[in-house]
């Protein structure tokens, strides 16, 4: 069940963003939307990291801090639009290499019992 509150933050995604994606992205918000989202976090996950984060920087507002410029729905390095999967191709693979001879079915390792 979706939470109608989620789609009104300021922040979109607020819920997905990891922590040092957050600080810096409260940076940009009002004292007024600092506050929305503690108040948010607070009855939602009550994260304490993410609630000493926001109330530390509400402070800052209220102490006379302005918001920076940015935009807080760019976005973010984890969704970059670049190359998705793995960057190994058969260009940057290693090469291809036999399984040691001991226990294939071809090639049968000898007992300890036999060695001396």
């Amino acid at each position: 069940m979706a939470d109608p509150a989620r789609n009104t933050l300021p922040l979109p995604d607020y819920d997905h963003l990891p922590i040092g994606g957050l600080e810096s992205r409260v940076r940009s918000l009002t004292a007024e939307e600092v506050e929305e989202l503690l108040a948010y976090e607070r009855s939602h996950a009550d994260r304490l990291p993410v609630t000493e984060l926001l109330a530390a920087r509400l402070e800052q507002l209220q102490s006379g801090a302005e918001p920076t410029s940015g935009d807080p729905g760019a976005l973010r390095p984890e969704q970059s639009a670049g190359r998705a999967g793995s960057p190994v191709s058969p260009a940057t693979s290693s090469q291809p290499f036999s399984p040691p001879p001991h226990g294939t079915p071809d090639q049968r390792g000898k007992p300890k019992g036999d060695r001396m």
